[in-house]
């Protein structure tokens, strides 16, 4: 037993961690790639092993010795051997089923084999109804195609297989995760059409560009290093950390024709202008693909909403053709954590391009996590974000928690309204807009984002502060205009709805007032942090206001989960006044002090 140690591991599979430990931080970061926070308050975290983040774990390359390793270094009192058992059994699952290429049947359609050398498992899968209409039992011979031979040098022990088609790869993987069964896709992809792409030593800008050390050992995790790599999966990076340099570097190393989907017609334009500015492509090169433009090129750049338009809910979806019209090589999925059901269904047909989703958090609020990795592609990079803080790639952040009361007459108000209603009462709480009045003068220097969730209280403050706004209606023309203008430093200050949650690149904001949300969303709350990461020599700041004693407060908390298992913790003020404020230090050096630190 060693009590100055800060797990306590529990048989159930959650994981408490005191924060007051000496080692706490240096353990957050150790669990991050294998196990799941779930309650973050101030003293003891608690984390939950799942199958999933020990599949996305092992799939990266994590092995179940490596996860046993680290709760036993930092364990408190001595691990459960059931754990230790559960983690070997669980982790174990990932590579016990193979994906391989299969003879054509007899009408000349390409055929894979889903094979196995256990034959309980075999017999499992052949009695699972959902799997009957999916999978041919085949017979207990060793493979037959000698792609699948080069693939499993000892044939004779995957002797149990079944025969799929090619087209149902993606849906009998997604049934197989379902199962606990994850699958290793083993499977040559096609090669797509050829394109020159080269990064630029130069940008059009004139200063000098090189990807960092951590976004070319990302494209390696998925395109190999002096080797083929797996082609597929997903990329976690923080935002502000260079997702699109990735995407770029991945581009460049498999030289092919590539497709772009992204969150919406601004994202598009970022990307298109990263494109010509970071590589040799031309503009020609380059195409748009969104409710405004529908240009296909070797290089094309499109939106999720685009894609998932139909006429009614009865009617195909007609730009599913997209996914067609070229010989594509490479599908980027930015954002993938947004990927849209229906973009799911398509993706599950598209199995043998290359592709690769990159996102901020995998964390997604419908449990769909399954789909990415099934479908998209297991992890197969991540980095914690204090590392790259620490590292100067990313701010220094203070996250600071501000609340307020409510009227006595908006409390009444509150008392009787439903569930729903309640939590917007509570987020428009007239009392934060002087509130955020205060923020904004007290804070001159810091270039700032108000982002809040519902219109009226947003134009009000936009109104009050003399500031535009930025909502959905707004068209993208003048969007990007504003974007633009926030860049440059011709605005200050600039009032957004969740339309800039996600792909927008405002680099010298320094400082974000959240004053209201989507519920309970996690993804969110990193999104918008995101918004003010970028480095700078400025400590960031993300203030969000919250109603006390309000279905708010509940809410709040739960959106910070992700961000207090990145190592934020967030510093509570009960605002009775402006000088509650004074605590407050305005431009400490990057670095200086923790992210989230009590000052």
């Amino acid at each position: 037993m060693q009590f100055d140690n800060p797990l306590i591991i529990q048989s159930d599979r959650t994981i408490l961690l005191d924060v007051h430990a000496p080692r706490a931080t240096e353990c957050q970061g150790a669990l991050i790639p294998f196990a799941e926070l779930e309650r973050s308050p101030e003293h003891l975290h608690t984390y939950r092993l799942t199958p999933l983040s020990l599949w996305n774990a092992t799939s990266a390359g994590f092995t179940p010795e490596d996860a046993v390793a680290v709760l036993k270094e930092y364990a408190r009192y001595d691990v459960p051997q059931s754990i230790e058992v559960w983690i070997q059994e669980t982790a174990g699952r990932f590579g016990k089923l193979h994906l391989l290429p299969a003879p054509a049947d007899d009408a000349g359609q390409e055929q894979l084999y889903l094979a196995t050398e256990y034959p309980m498992i075999y017999r499992e899968l052949a009695a699972t109804p959902a799997l009957k209409k999916l999978l041919t039992p085949a017979s207990s011979q060793p493979l037959e195609t000698p792609e699948a031979q080069a693939l499993i040098p000892d044939q004779n022990k995957l002797c149990y297989h079944f025969l799929l088609p090619l087209t149902l790869r993606g849906t009998v993987k997604q049934e197989l995760l379902k199962l606990g069964w994850p699958v290793k896709d083993e499977v040559p992809l096609v090669e797509g059409e050829p394109l020159e792409i080269k990064l630029r030593e130069t940008c059009l800008s004139g200063s000098p560009f090189a990807p960092r050390h951590y976004q070319k050992a990302a494209a390696q995790a998925l395109v190999g290093n002096k080797g083929p790599g797996t082609g597929f999966g997903t990329i976690v990076l923080p935002c502000g950390a260079g997702k699109t340099i990735v995407g770029m570097t991945i581009m460049e190393a498999l030289q092919t024709s590539t497709l772009v989907i992204t969150t919406n017609i601004s994202a598009v334009h970022q990307w298109m202008n990263e494109l010509l500015d970071k590589t040799e492509l031309t503009a020609e090169q380059i195409g748009e693909y969104t409710g405004e433009n529908k240009v296909i090129r070797p290089v094309t750049v499109a939106t999720y909403q685009v894609l998932t338009w139909r006429p009614d809910k009865d009617s195909a979806y007609p730009h599913f053709q997209l996914f067609r019209e070229r010989p594509w090589g490479l599908i980027i999925y930015d954002e993938v954590h947004l990927l849209p059901a229906p973009v799911f269904r398509v993706v599950a047909e598209l199995q043998a391009i290359r592709r690769v989703g990159l996102t901020a958090t995998l964390v997604r609020e419908d449990g769909c996590e399954g789909h990415v990795f099934s479908l998209v592609g297991p992890k197969r990079y991540d980095v914690p974000w204090k590392e790259l803080e620490h590292s100067g790639w990313i701010a220094t952040a203070e996250c600071v928690e501000v609340r307020l009361d409510m009227s006595p007459a908006k409390e009444l108000e509150y008392t009787i309204a439903s569930p729903r209603s309640k939590h917007r009462i509570a987020s428009e709480n007239p009392a934060k807009i002087p509130v955020v009045q205060q923020l904004v003068e007290r804070f001159p220097s810091h270039k700032i984002l108000i982002i809040g969730q519902y219109l009226d209280q947003l134009k009000e403050i936009a109104k009050l502060l003399n500031i535009p706004i930025i909502t959905g209606s707004t068209p993208n023309k003048e969007r990007d205009v504003l974007y633009g203008d926030f860049r440059s430093g011709k605005l200050r200050i600039l009032a957004v709805s969740k339309v800039a949650n996600f792909a927008i690149d405002l680099p010298d904001a320094s400082m974000a007032i959240q004053i209201s949300g989507t519920f309970g969303s996690r993804q969110e709350e990193a999104q918008r942090l995101g918004r003010i990461l970028r480095p700078k020599d400025m400590v960031a700041r993300f203030f969000t206001l919250i109603t006390r004693n309000t279905a708010e407060e509940e809410f709040s908390a739960n959106r910070q989960k992700f961000l207090a298992e990145q190592g934020y913790a967030y510093k509570l003020i009960r605002y009775t006044g402006p000088e509650d404020f004074d605590q407050l230090q305005e431009a400490l050096p990057q670095g200086s002090c923790t992210s989230g630190a009590s000052l």
